[in-house]
């Protein structure tokens, strides 16, 4: 199995990726199965398909995978910005059934952007911009050359022309990055995706042996490019591994910033390990080998149809090596993949849960767009998650354009909220089972605190959480679905090691409104040294000593032990000063015997 890393607040990125690291080529480098498409559109665009309606949640982060905040996010007609967590959300954007265009633009980075194959559902995508770092500075009238640590240079003959086509003269300051395929994170920072036009007009899937992008800035920041009959020679390394493949010959493509796609222009000559080629402008260069290409989507789902998200799925190509994606909350992943091709299919937990996969399969060959739906079996060391909750502004109403964010075992799955509602599905393993949530309020700028849970498998309802930032710590309920209780004042949160009621440690919590309209008092005994864990309705004796663990809600609420089914979790136990974090849910009878459900959540500080 290829090693899946950790990626700390990352989504989870929705899309097959054209990268392919390892293939079998003839030395020619003329790609097996590689002729021409038959019937070739007028227009490349016609591929596309007709216009669309889709909605798109991402996120963009720097080299160091940190959010970038008030990053400029463009899909057609529609914009966004990037909030403090690095995440955009753009609703009914009007985009092509087989393709796209997400572009990401900030002062300080150079260009980004993402194509997609766009799925039902949220097409969830994530940008790592790169700095717009000045690898060296040359002068108009000047042939010179600017190179990088590992050899990628371009050569320059001194002439530049601004972006209105008037000529340039003054300092030039030389951007450049080289993207390598043996690079995991290269699939987030190049641009657009492994999808070209070639010279024929024809549409091709890519395998990249390396990218350069060059940007050229003036003395005032303007952009520059090189005039009609200039021309530049550009060296891009081939990383070692990679050399294996590497053809004498190999097609050099330009990414059309305009349009989202690559597009053919020259060739490039292996010398050493260095392609080298002449190029007459700049933007991201590439070394491919083209293959035909298919729109192949997959549905996952179990053996009673469930939808099963955040599964990594990889196909494998013996002539033109792995792509790989992961699926939507609708169990769908849809990419490019080789046509007239047998394929391998694979599917994993995301979490590592070991190597082997829970699907795997032959598929194809494949002559046009398909659509295939896969049962994944059930696996005993795997644990089918559904986690929901609400989702509402501080105010009290559903938050419609946000988000919540689950976080488990150094990952982020990230689910949109439209209507105050959020779902969210996961596989994971038995050796973990608390989980942070997060929820962000897109429109008005508010977010949640992050809090502690524990899974209550296979569904996990974690209640009302409330976009309040200003809130340090709550404690909010919700009885039969009415308004939900929240409780931000008049706190206190004990714990007590030795009783001193009971044979074992406890927790005393109480909360109230300054209007004294709401409160709640919760008593917990718990198990001695392992506190945290799932608890039950604590049981009194009547003699004054307690030697039940669970939890007890009294005072304020009517609870009485007839038919209490109510679980608590207590997932956080912080020192003095740090937060403890409980969640409770179930059924019970008032002490008039009338039935009841309650969720909540206790989120505040321990005072001793």
């Amino acid at each position: 199995m290829k090693n899946i890393k950790k990626f700390p607040n990352l989504i989870l990125v929705l899309l097959l990726s054209a990268l392919a690291v390892t293939s079998c080529l003839k030395d020619d480098g003329n790609p097996i199965g590689g002729e021409q498409q038959e019937n070739i559109p007028e227009t490349f665009s016609e591929y596309f398909g007709n216009t669309i309606s889709r909605n798109f949640l991402g996120n963009v982060i720097d080299k160091n995978k940190n959010p970038i905040e008030g990053v400029t996010i463009s899909i057609g007609n529609e914009t966004a910005t990037t909030d403090s967590n690095g995440v955009f959300i753009i609703n009914n954007a009007n985009v092509k059934e087989r393709f796209g265009y997400i572009k990401a633009n900030k002062a300080g980075y150079i260009h980004g952007s993402r194509a997609v194959v766009p799925s039902n559902g949220i097409n969830k995508v994530t940008i790592m911009l790169l700095e717009a770092t000045v690898i060296g500075t040359v002068n108009s009238g000047s042939s010179e050359t600017v190179s990088m640590g590992n050899g990628s240079s371009v050569s320059l003959d001194g002439n530049f022309i601004k972006e209105d086509g008037s000529a340039y003269s003054g300092s030039v300051d030389v951007i450049m990055h080289h993207l390598d395929p043996a690079d995991e994170d290269m699939a987030m920072q190049m641009p657009g995706m492994l999808y070209a036009e070639n010279e024929a007009g024809a549409e091709r899937m890519l395998q990249t042996l390396g990218m350069l992008t060059v940007e050229l800035r003036g003395t005032n920041g303007e952009d520059l490019n090189l005039p009609e009959g200039s021309t530049s020679e550009i060296k891009i390394p081939v990383d070692a591994s990679l050399m294996g493949i590497a053809p004498a010959s190999i097609p050099l493509w330009y990414f059309d910033e305009v349009n989202g796609y690559w597009k053919e222009e020259g060739q490039a000559t292996l010398q050493g390990n260095m392609y080298v080629g002449t190029v007459s402008h700049f933007s991201f260069w590439n070394c491919d080998i083209p293959a035909e290409a298919i729109t192949l989507c997959i549905t996952a789902t179990d053996d009673e149809t469930n939808a099963l998200g955040n599964l990594w799925v990889s196909i494998t190509s013996a002539t033109f090596g792995t792509t790989y994606g992961y699926t939507n909350s609708d169990g769908e992943v849809c990419g490019f993949v080789p046509s007239d091709e047998t394929l391998e299919l694979n599917v994993y937990s995301y979490d590592f849960c070991g190597e082997a996969p829970l699907f795997t399969s032959t598929i194809g060959p494949f002559a046009a767009d398909s659509s295939i739906s896969i049962v994944i079996p059930d696996n005993t060391d795997i644990i089918a998650e559904t986690v929901i909750g609400n989702f509402n502004t501080c105010d009290g109403n559903a938050v419609t354009d946000g988000y919540v964010q689950l976080s488990y075992g150094g990952q982020t799955f990230t689910d949109a909220v439209s209507d105050g509602t959020f779902e969210i599905n996961m596989l994971r393993c038995e050796d973990d089972n608390t989980f942070r949530i997060k929820g962000s309020d897109y429109v008005n700028l508010q977010v949640t605190d992050s809090i502690n849970y524990t899974f209550t498998t296979p569904l996990t309802n974690i209640g009302t959480i409330s976009a309040c930032n200003s809130i340090d710590e709550f404690i909010q309920y919700t009885i039969d679905d009415d308004e939900t209780a929240l409780i931000f004042e008049n706190i206190s949160a004990n714990f007590y090691p030795e009783g001193p009621n009971s044979n074992g440690p406890s927790l005393d919590i109480f909360g109230s409104s300054n209007d004294q309209n709401t409160c709640i008092y919760m008593n917990g005994i718990l198990n001695n040294p392992d506190y945290l864990g799932t608890y039950d309705n604590l049981v009194f004796d009547g003699t004054g000593e307690i030697d039940d663990t669970g939890f007890f809600i009294g005072e304020c609420i009517s609870v009485s032990d007839t038919n209490n089914n109510i679980t608590f979790n207590l997932s956080a136990l912080g020192e003095v000063g740090e937060f403890i974090d409980i969640n409770f849910s179930g059924d019970y009878e008032d002490y008039d015997g009338n039935p009841h459900t309650i969720t909540g959540v206790v989120h505040v500080y321990r005072d001793n």
